[in-house]
């Protein structure tokens, strides 16, 4: 073997440097020869290769349309969502039409199925009270859960009382949904959970279905509490709260006004915006870093302030009037600013009394407008203020309660929703509100309940559906896309939300239910994708991208373009991005129906699992049929009815076809008893554009290393809703011809000891050619070690007796382009990253541009807290408090980014896991450097080494000597480090805003108690003058 001196660098500065870049050089050649020959042979890549290139001359390459691709598919998610409303209408005709007919009888008896208590019985064997037989199977459709698709069933919160009279009337009425119900699923058997949430508290579902209590009985879910029922019921709103932490507040009272605020949290949602003040004889922000103004009410939010609740305390005397001065002038500066939501605005007043009715207040803040509304909540049993309090209510368009006790708190809060929903009722607006992803993945579609014939200004409740993401993935053309990243945005006001990315299936945060888009595509750092989609433009938009792939440990850089568009009938975007190059490319071919569905129903033959050839969900007749089966009754033209998607049927045929010698190759492989007798190739596999897949066992199915690879279990390893398998993603971006090694993460932390090989195929020797599929092969670790460790051995000294080897001298490492270790002599080290273990010469091949680091950011992390001593925890309570401050400041008007990282120093302790962002760094080698040397200077003893590319692979042989002792470098790891990021983001508000309407009665504001007939007298002027208004 000749080596060529200007390929090797460094290797002639010396004799020894010489011999060891020689032999790797042959080392690499020959273990590269040796593997690709293996991988070849047994994946049959160049028998499906030749297959395709025997049928160049009948297919069309055709460039994708992505402004054509994005409108169609706008289009039919218009459809989808259009359906999906109409169902609810229906809902709301049947359920005001019901309670119009209905006369309430507080003496009303009715059985009906509680959710909770149906088919429960007594010590005796009898049905409970409220419960009954109530037939239940399970159903697919539905999660596999036991349902009953004739009836619905009602649930109670545990704090209520089932039997109370609103609650029976409210449920007798309202059973006439449950013909609606079942029509509306007949009609679109795509319909999943329909459901009815009274303004009473109680909550009708379809199908009926068994709710289970927690282990202490209780069922804490309130309709009323969900984001859903209070954007549908409600305006958006800014609220102050004021909490009287005079010293009469002492005891009990101070643990019900934490309640009843918390309470009132609960009732905000992500359109609203607030904050709290406690007062005494001076003004305390329970937040300090938001004084004078408000923040959003989002989870993490509200749970902040929560947090903070349980550190106020009483003494000193009350100044009300200076605590509603301080909130009148927030909520009016806040909304000059064109901030919040510029709508409806409160002030919450939890208090134990009121000395007077400060009307001087109310004339310079509020009157004779009267835009903010006063809710006075009266903390006790003591009534002797109540007048004061009340007549505040009355006087300013709100409502009076009065709370006793801790189980008197939910009822009494939810009432200051009826009063703000009077506006939209009263107009009779059944504005149909979109929320963004739950979850569960749903996308939950909610519509406004309203009633006006009876009793004018009185809520009803609120309607609603879910919306499956999948139902909406299922209408995207995989086939066309193929390696292209498959992303689709969906957004909703007034903030952005995007309910699907695969960034965001990964994991997810406590109270996750959906991502910013600037999480997820944060190189468009002037957010020009993100404004546009917000505003509901129509357009394109290119950059460069990087994206994370195996559970984040790598990335693969690319060129992508996005196509957006609104959604008609929605406040909705959709948006598509396609990788340039080979994803911007498809083709079609052409074979016959017979020899397609021939082909297609071989017993090796699996498709796409969540990809939709057929819509088997229209029609409840089609239900029971596998994709396959549907295929082939609609390519027979025996369902008529059946819809499908007759192009993708017409490619996964032709895929069948071209594939199917692969078949009959592999079986032979299998057969013949001198290939393979060490059973170290254990699966062959393939994979095309379509979701088409093919399998070959080359062991039985109980002594595969990793019986988890290619089924349900692997989700990167299997076509998905939302992406194609790992192996063809990365095969696709080598260069092709080229086989790419890996050990997949999700076996090794297992130890499950594998290694995966997959090369893509082209149709076509033309850099426009799209790629038509993948094919691979699972291998024993041990059997891909092996053959590294005999390649290693090979040498030119005529004795056989090598100068340098593995065995002593130096230290041999085999290693991925993005930097994980497959071989080394330390078995522990395998599927480490290299840095972990050799920090000195990662250091150095990022210096010399060998690889290069890419920082990547997580915006669903969880970080480890750490909680200690009181002394060590208070140190960590400051440190973090001014990190509060510095992310509420900035979180005020959706602003999140800032480039500081955020290491704090942790204290030894209990850990628990808490949501944070992250940046953490990827690498990936540079393909144009193919071999390298160098030198390490550790600490005076110098360290060599040589990098070598592995021939036709993504593989480096990194061999370096041992006689120094680096120790004492750093090591280069991937650990990610907290960090804080604030951007101001563009929003755009809710359409709908109902802060008043003149003709509401004034005079419903208050409970408990009778206003005196003096303040009574006082306040009629004063409501008739607000009326001529």
């Amino acid at each position: 073997m000749h080596i060529f001196p200007q390929y090797l660098g460094d290797c002639w500065l010396n004799s020894y440097l010489s011999v060891l870049c020689f032999s790797v050089k042959l080392w690499a050649s020959a273990f590269g020869g040796e593997i690709k020959s293996i991988s070849a042979k047994y994946s049959g890549s160049q028998l499906l290769q030749k297959k395709y290139k025997d049928f160049e001359k009948s297919v069309r390459v055709e460039e994708i349309d992505g402004v054509k691709l994005v409108k169609n598919l706008a289009v039919k998610m218009e459809e989808v969502f259009r359906k999906k409303a109409e169902a609810t209408r229906r809902l709301v005709e049947a359920a005001e039409e019901a309670h119009h007919q209905h006369e309430d009888n507080p003496d009303l008896q009715y059985e009906y199925f509680n959710a909770v208590l149906i088919n429960e019985v007594d010590e005796e064997g009898n049905n409970v009270e409220l419960g009954g037989e109530f037939l239940l199977e399970p159903n697919d459709h539905f999660n596999n859960l036991s349902v009953n698709l004739s009836l619905s069933v009602v649930q109670v919160p545990t704090n209520m009382y089932n039997k109370d009279p609103d609650i029976v009337n409210g449920v007798y009425w309202s059973e006439a949904l449950n013909k609606v119900f079942v029509d509306n699923f007949e009609r679109d058997p795509t319909l999943i959970w329909q459901y009815f949430g009274s303004a009473k508290g109680f909550f009708r579902q379809y199908p009926g279905v068994k709710w289970h209590p927690d282990e202490h009985g209780v069922i804490g879910f309130d309709c009323r509490n969900r984001k859903w029922y209070i954007q549908a019921a409600t305006s958006p709103k800014d609220v102050v709260i004021l909490v009287d932490v005079s010293g009469s507040m002492k005891g009990l009272r101070l643990t019900i006004a934490r309640q009843t605020v918390s309470s009132i949290l609960d009732t905000l949602g992500e359109d609203d915006f607030f904050n709290i003040i406690a007062y005494n004889q001076e003004i305390h922000y329970v937040e300090p870093c938001l004084n004078g103004t408000l923040i959003r009410a989002d989870r993490t939010n509200k749970d902040h302030f929560r947090e903070h609740l349980d550190k106020l305390f009483a003494k000193g005397i009350g100044l009300l009037g200076d605590a509603l001065a301080e909130a009148f002038t927030i909520l009016s500066d806040f909304n000059q600013t064109g901030h919040g939501s510029l709508c409806s605005q409160a002030i919450m007043l939890v208090t134990d009394g009121a000395t007077e009715m400060y009307d001087d207040v109310f004339e310079k803040y509020n009157w004779p407008e009267r835009k903010v509304r006063i809710f006075p909540y009266l903390i006790g049993r003591e009534s002797a203020f109540a007048d004061n309090l009340k007549w505040m209510a009355c006087a300013n368009k709100g409502y009076f309660s009065q709370i006793s006790t801790l189980a008197d708190v939910q009822e009494n809060v939810m009432r200051y929703l009826h009063v703000m929903s009077r506006p939209k009722v009263i107009d009779h607006e059944h504005d149909t509100v979109w929320t963004e992803a739950y979850v569960d993945s749903a996308l939950c579609m909610c519509v406004l309940n309203l009633f006006m014939q009876k009793n004018q200004g009185i809520l009803l409740g609120v309607v609603g559906t879910d919306i499956p993401l999948q139902e909406l993935m299922k209408l995207i053309p995989k086939h066309m896309v193929q390696s292209a990243v498959i992303c689709v945005y969906f957004f909703r006001n007034p903030w952005v939300r995007i309910c699907y990315h695969k960034q965001c299936q990964k994991r997810r945060k406590p109270n996750y239910s959906s991502v910013d888009l600037s999480e997820v595509e944060w190189e468009d750092k002037d957010d020009f994708l993100r404004n546009a989609m917000v505003n509901r433009r129509t357009g394109t938009f290119s950059m460069e991208v990087k994206k994370t792939v195996d559970r984040g440990r790598r990335v693969l850089k690319m060129h992508n373009d996005y196509y957006f568009t609104d959604i008609k009938g929605t406040p909705f975007s959709v948006g598509v991005a396609l990788s340039r190059g080979q994803g911007k490319y498809f083709f079609r071919g052409n074979v016959s129906v017979e020899a397609g569905l021939r082909d297609l129903e071989q017993p090796d033959v699996a498709l796409a699992n969540e990809w939709t050839y057929c819509n088997t969900e229209e029609q409840h007749e089609h239900r029971h049929l596998t994709q396959i089966q549907a295929i082939k009754l609609f390519m027979m033209g025996r369902r008529p009815h059946l819809r499908c998607d007759r192009e993708l049927i017409q490619e996964v045929l032709f895929d069948a076809v071209v594939t199917a010698p692969l078949e009959a190759y592999w079986t032979g492989l299998a057969l013949n008893k001198s290939e393979n007798s060490d059973k170290g190739v254990e699966i062959a596999f393939l994979g095309t554009r379509t979701g088409l897949s093919r399998t070959n066992l080359f062991v039985p199915a109980d002594q595969l290393s990793n019986q988890d690879f290619l089924t349900a279990e692997d989700k990167e390893g299997v076509f998905n809703a939302d992406h194609f398998p790992l192996w063809y993603k990365r095969a696709a971006e080598q260069v092709p011809g080229t086989f790419l090694y890996s050990i997949p993460f999700s076996t090794a932390l297992e130890n499950k000891s594998v290694v995966l090989a997959s090369t893509a195929i082209q149709l076509l020797d033309d850099r426009k050619s799209p790629i038509v599929a993948a094919v691979g092969i699972q291998m024993k670790l041990e059997f891909f070690q092996r053959k590294f460790w005999t390649a290693c051995r090979q040498c030119t000294a005529l004795d056989g007796k090598c100068s340098i080897s593995c065995d002593n001298d130096i230290n041999c490492y085999l290693i991925d382009n993005n930097g994980f270790i497959l071989v080394t002599e330390e078995q522990s080290q395998t599927g480490l990253f290299f840095g972990e273990v050799e920090g000195a010469v990662m250091n150095k091949l990022l210096q010399m541009g060998s690889f290069k680091r890419i920082m990547l950011y997580d915006y669903q992390a969880l970080c480890k807290d750490y909680a200690g001593s009181s002394d060590s925890a208070r140190t960590l309570s400051d440190v973090r408090h001014n990190i509060s401050c510095f992310l509420l400041e900035f979180n005020l008007y959706s602003w999140w980014n800032v480039d500081l990282s955020v290491k704090a120093q942790r204290s030894r302790g209990k850990t628990m896991m808490v949501p944070c962002d992250t940046e953490y760094p990827a690498f990936v080698s540079e393909r144009t450097i193919k071999e390298t040397t160098g030198n390490i200077d550790c600490e005076g003893c110098i360290r060599s080494f040589v990098i070598q590319q592995i021939p036709s692979s993504n593989l480096f042989m990194v061999v370096v000597d041992n006689k120094c002792d680096c120790s004492s470098s750093p090591p280069v790891t991937m650990d990610p480090i907290e960090i804080i990021l604030k951007f101001q983001k563009d929003r755009k508000k809710p359409e709908s805003c109902h802060p008043f309407h003149p003709e509401e009665n004034a005079m419903e504001c208050g409970s408990a108690t009778c206003l005196s007939s003096p303040l009574t007298a006082a306040l009629l002027p004063l409501i008739a003058a607000t009326i001529s208004r």
